[in-house]
């Protein structure tokens, strides 16, 4: 056991692997670098008979040339280790078993520190390569932002491209978020979400010992309660039956009105395919499509207006060229039209793709008693929590609640 000066505590311990003979027999000889608590193993690519082996001493036994050699092999082994010990403490920087053993093999040049940049990139590169198993898209473009956004902090507040990742303090996260509020104008919760990226990258760095202390200890994430916008039942109906000159303007319509009687949001609704739409053992048919933003699987049965709206497309240029249900343009696109029509039918409101899943939730669903754990099965919701919120604007439901209530007490 060896404890340095700032009181960091370092044990070097070589053993065999006896589980794991080679074919001649020998068992492989292993490192185990232990700073304070947290272990880091390598193998020294030596080996030994077991029977050879001494681990009280952890040494060879035997009286031959192979044996010394392996033994002045494990010592200059085990010097280098204490020197990059003593290196690291002079150098003022963070020991961890894991620095040790990646400047042992090679991995990390003791004067160089991992940097914040270099972590985020790596890990977004692994992101992008897992698109379409593990993650969406959208959420490597999300990640790709984030990283955008923390090069200008770097720049901003630090005057260079990149940091140690242990330079990354309590300080660093509160003036980030300072900034992502005042240079990039971003709201509360969209600066939430870059920082719950950032700290995604410090639990890597902390996993693999590149950090010891947590940055965010004592920040808490709260999330701010935002307006949900929907359509009422009035302006969906004045949606539904308004005769439009421009036939763009229909077919604008009639895929916002397909998603609010389905919940499917722009990125679902523009990937549904004829092999999503399943049909049950009584006859019914139902959309059964993981969604492209989380992959939680949505099941959205499929109501006779829906039905008629697919229908009227199935021959539509668009659908046979792309292969897929509804004819939908490009979200730019989409959400022009929705504004033009928004303005001829004079709505007090934005209208944009996503309006029609929080009135697909509220209006269609929640309003005519489809319970909440089903409303969140056909939204593909992970948490109930995330339908609540549709649950808490419509008053009409704590009305039909107390007019219960009222019968009741009639006595």
């Amino acid at each position: 056991m060896y404890e340095a000066l700032s009181n960091t505590k370092l044990d070097v311990l070589f053993f065999i692997k006896k589980t794991k003979l080679l074919k001649n027999g020998e068992a492989p000889i292993c490192l185990r670098i232990t700073v304070d608590s947290a272990r880091a193993e390598i193998m020294i690519k030596r080996s030994v008979l077991p029977n050879k082996w001494n681990q009280t001493k952890e040494c060879a036994t035997a009286n031959n040339v192979a044996a010394r050699e392996l033994n002045h092999f494990i010592e200059v082994y085990r010097t280098k280790i204490f020197k990059i010990f003593r290196q690291l403490e002079m150098d003022g920087r963070e020991i961890t078993a894991r620095t040790i053993a990646d400047i042992m093999q090679g991995r990390e040049d003791p004067d160089k520190p991992k940097t914040l940049i270099e972590i985020f990139s790596e890990h977004n590169t692994q992101v992008h390569s897992l698109v379409g198993v593990d993650y969406a898209e959208v959420t490597a473009k999300k990640f790709d932002t984030s990283l955008l956004r923390l090069k200008e902090y770097l720049v901003h507040q630090h005057g260079t491209e990149d940091i140690a990742i242990t330079a990354v303090d309590n300080q660093f996260v509160r003036l980030y978020d300072l900034f992502l509020k005042t240079q990039c104008g971003c709201h509360h919760n969209s600066a939430l979400k870059h920082l719950k990226n950032l700290k995604k990258i410090v639990r890597i760095a902390m996993a693999n010992g590149w950090v010891q202390k947590d940055p965010f200890f004592g920040i808490k994430f709260t999330e701010q309660e935002t307006h949900v916008e929907f359509l009422t039942k009035e302006e969906l109906s004045t949606l539904i039956n308004t005769e439009f000159k421009i036939s763009q303007h229909s077919q604008v319509r009639d895929i916002f009105v397909f998603c609010c009687y389905t919940g499917l949001a722009f990125a679902d609704v523009k990937t549904l395919k004829p092999e999503h739409i399943k049909e049950d053992n009584e006859g019914g048919l139902w959309i059964r499509k993981p969604r492209q933003k989380t992959g939680v699987m949505c099941n959205i049965p499929l109501i006779p207006q829906a039905l008629k709206l697919i229908e009227k497309y199935k021959d539509h240029p668009l659908c046979a060229k792309n292969s897929v249900v509804m004819p939908v343009f490009s979200n730019i696109c989409m959400n022009d039209y929705l504004r033009d029509i928004a303005k001829l039918l004079n709505f007090n409101k934005p209208l944009t793709c996503h309006i029609a899943r929080h009135t697909a939730a509220t209006v269609v669903f929640l309003a005519n008693n489809v319970s909440i754990e089903n409303v969140a099965k056909i939204l593909g919701h992970k948490k109930l929590q995330m339908t609540q919120r549709y649950a808490k604007v419509l008053d009409c439901s704590i009305k039909r609640d107390m007019e219960n209530v009222i019968k009741a007490m009639n006595f």
